[in-house]
């Protein structure tokens, strides 16, 4: 079987295992990308950076839920933002240096460790936690509430 059991930043393994051809399969190339090679979809191009559908957004890779439609915001940076997770252990937070000098912060998915995106404060949004959640569409699969 051709599973990978990323590390989380305290060393142990998350606690879903994600098939790799298994998720090749049901992925196109970019989504494949981004959750497992830490890629970034071009701004503006992602299905969920201007929708407003109500529901929640889960991991592409394992379906944990990540975020609400209830707390995604308009930022205009070009990937769907949110301005908090839909509990604080449904992320994980990783110090990114991959643009050095710049250190980012990056989120996975507390569940896999698929990559999902980056987290910036202090930015001046008007939202509760002056925080933008940018995640890329490709990382998500939005469950609509009916």
């Amino acid at each position: 079987m051709n599973e990978i059991t990323p590390i989380d930043s305290n060393g142990k393994p998350y606690p879903v295992k994600i098939n790799e051809e298994e998720l090749k399969s049901r992925t196109d190339q970019l989504s494949f990308d981004v959750l497992r090679k830490a890629a970034t979809e071009t701004a503006f191009t992602g299905e969920y950076t201007d929708t407003e559908t109500i529901g929640v957004y889960k991991c592409k890779a394992c379906f944990a839920e990540l975020f609400r439609s209830e707390n995604k915001f308009h930022s205009g940076c070009g990937w769907p933002s949110f301005y908090t997770p839909t509990k604080d252990d449904a992320v994980e937070l990783i110090e990114d240096r991959s643009l050095f000098p710049r250190i980012r912060t990056e989120v996975r998915c507390a569940s896999c460790g698929s990559h999902l995106g980056h987290v910036f404060t202090g930015e001046g949004y008007a939202v509760p936690t002056d925080q933008r959640w940018c995640i890329n569409s490709v990382a998500l699969v939005l469950e609509p509430k009916i």
